[in-house]
């Protein structure tokens, strides 16, 4: 009984050791493969101090020309109101 045990536990930890090696191979190919926006993700959260300041400045700037701020909002929904309708009639893949 004891020698299947040991024979068993054997099997086990070899398969383990196939897997761990399987994992290692497919976590550099996906390292590979998502490179490009690992690199995009680190430069949008360094320009997060920069996107502090120009908020603040939007908020001052919205206060002195509400108009402006307003005007500029509204063409945003509208351009974000047209793709949403043009990408609801564009087939699926």
């Amino acid at each position: 009984m004891s020698r299947k045990h040991d024979e068993r536990k054997a099997g086990l930890l070899r398969q383990i050791q196939q897997q761990r090696l399987d994992l290692s191979a497919e976590k550099k190919l996906w390292l590979e493969s998502t490179a490009r926006y690992d690199h995009g993700w680190q430069k949008l959260v360094g320009l997060r101090r920069y996107m502090a300041v120009g908020s603040g400045l939007m908020a001052i700037w919205s206060i002195r020309h509400p108009r402006f701020i307003t005007r500029w909002a509204r063409r945003g929904f509208s351009a974000w109101s047209t793709w949403r309708m043009v990408r609801n009639y564009l087939p699926h893949r």
